[in-house]
């Protein structure tokens, strides 16, 4: 499902993954199931050849794709083990199941939410984590919290953390100009990249940039760049109405290429978010050699990016000020951004998942 439509977080990792699972174990076959059309850059990004994408089409019986559709696709198509990328995993199915649990935001923070997913994942996240032999999360914080919340057994459960992707890298700041050109993003400018939602917690990123424009002679422009999530009439409502909102560029959802420019580009790059699974964008940001300040995110740690509490608005605004004035303490950041973000790959991710497989099928 999650790649039927412009690549997000999930997205990303069924996508890269797949590919490094199927690049390390070549004799092996691999299938992305999907009961929706795949987004065609998808379909045209596709490689090595032991890897295929299947839009399997349901009938009107299918059309309840995980207790009938999958199920009744994988018997036609047998499988030596199925991995769940997205909290789920079919209910019947023949061969051992993993599933990934990527947070527990719906149960953790449910007023982010709208009142239906968190209705829907109070009743599947248990279910799901049950009925699968094994269970995957991003990081040790969420295996924590699975095993806590949802009730597992630790030895069930495993944490495989993601990677940066691998063409974001520092692009010369000269090539970044017709891209910021196009997108109408200034010179000056603080970037966050996020799906537009209350969990990411704009809000407090606009009141420090308030608090900025009010206290001192700065007057940097803030790109959004991200979709559309839920709630979020109530938060560009609020955005509007603010004195900065002169200064605020949304530019939606954007290609791969332009965001490797506007990380490779930005003095700062800003991740307020109240709470991640683990924290894709800054480590993206890092890659390409973006200086950090981000709320405690388990891909991030103090000594890679200035570390602030997700609702101290004002301590964000001293750390973006401190750093905004500081060009040492930015290349600083910088520099030891880019080797944090090298200890990561996806082949490594690939490497642990696979492991995870064989003691699924063992």
């Amino acid at each position: 499902m999650s790649l039927a439509q412009p690549r997000t977080g999930v997205g990303t990792y069924t996508f890269e993954l797949a590919r490094a699972l199927a690049a390390a174990t070549p004799a092996d076959e691999f299938e992305l199931v999907s009961p929706l059309p795949f987004e065609p850059s998808v379909v045209t990004g596709i490689q090595p050849a032991n890897l295929r994408c299947i839009y399997s089409k349901p009938n009107v019986l299918q059309r309840r794709w995980w207790t009938i559709g999958l199920p009744m696709y994988m018997r036609s198509h047998p499988f030596e083990l199925f991995h769940g990328t997205n909290y789920e995993v079919p209910l019947r199915a023949q061969c051992p199941t993993v599933v990934t649990i990527h947070d527990l935001s719906l149960l953790l923070h449910s007023s982010t939410h709208e009142a239906r997913a968190v209705r829907r994942a109070r009743l599947l996240l248990p279910l799901m984590a049950r009925k699968a032999k094994l269970v995957i999360t991003p990081s040790e914080l969420i295996r924590n919290e699975v095993c806590e919340h949802l009730r597992i057994q630790a030895k069930k459960v495993f944490a495989v953390p993601l990677a940066p992707r691998a063409n974001f890298k520092p692009m010369p700041l000269a090539e970044t100009v017709a891209t910021r050109t196009r997108l109408n993003v200034e010179d000056d400018f603080l970037l966050f990249v996020g799906t537009i939602e209350p969990r990411k917690n704009l809000l407090t990123l606009v009141q420090a940039l308030e608090e900025i424009m009010r206290r001192t002679e700065l007057r940097p422009q803030l790109v959004i760049a991200g979709k559309v999530g839920w709630k979020v009439d109530e938060v560009l409502a609020q955005l509007q109405g603010l004195p900065s909102r002169d200064w605020i560029r949304l530019i939606g959802f954007v290609s791969d290429e332009d965001l490797r420019a506007l990380y490779s580009s930005c003095r700062l790059f800003v991740y307020p978010s109240i709470y991640e699974g683990f924290g894709l964008p800054p480590l993206e940001a890092m890659a390409c050699g973006a200086p950090v300040v981000s709320s405690r995110v388990p891909s991030i740690k103090e000594s890679v990016a200035r570390v602030v509490s997700a609702t101290d608005w004002k301590g964000l605004a001293g750390s973006i000020v401190e750093l905004l004035t500081d060009e040492q303490a930015r290349q600083s950041l910088s520099i030891r951004g880019r080797e944090h973000a090298q200890e990561f790959s996806w082949q490594r991710t690939a490497a642990l998942t696979r492991e995870v497989y064989e003691q699924a099928l063992g």
